[in-house]
């Protein structure tokens, strides 16, 4: 069996980079939980219902590409750090495209049995995102 690790970074790459649909099926268990993928406080359960984020998400954005640069794994759990860089193309939560190219980190956890996913929490820059597209005034904290 493939390690937890392997597991993430196909995950990334089919489903995020090659636009895999199929290999959501695949890999997400029929009673999987997704935590922090959309709007806060909004489980998604299933891989029917991650498919519908998942399309509608790369609807909005084209040429994505996902780079993981480090994973850390402990038991059934891996944990990978990430940086997507994408173009705005679609409507994207009421934002009409912008053809901007934005870049995001994030980190993502799965949880896996039997080489499928059984849990996962999502937590990126969703603020960052919304900035560099300009629907939000960038802070300045200094």
């Amino acid at each position: 069996m493939a390690k937890n690790a392997d597991l993430i970074h196909r995950w990334f790459e089919e489903v995020w980079n090659q636009g895999r649909g199929e290999t959501i099926h695949e890999m997400c268990a029929k009673d999987a939980i997704g935590y922090g993928q959309a709007q806060h406080g909004a489980d998604i359960h299933g891989p029917e219902e991650f498919e519908k984020f998942w399309r509608s998400f790369r609807g909005a954005f084209s040429g994505m590409k996902i780079e993981i640069h480090d994973t850390i794994e402990e038991g059934d759990r891996v944990i990978a750090r990430w940086t997507m860089t994408t173009i705005h193309t679609g409507p994207f939560l009421g934002i009409k495209p912008t053809n901007k190219r934005v870049t995001v980190n994030g980190m993502s956890m799965q949880q896996y049995k039997n080489g499928q996913i059984v849990a996962g929490w999502d937590n990126w820059d969703q603020l960052g995102l919304l900035v560099q597209l300009g629907a939000v005034p960038a802070a300045n904290f200094l």
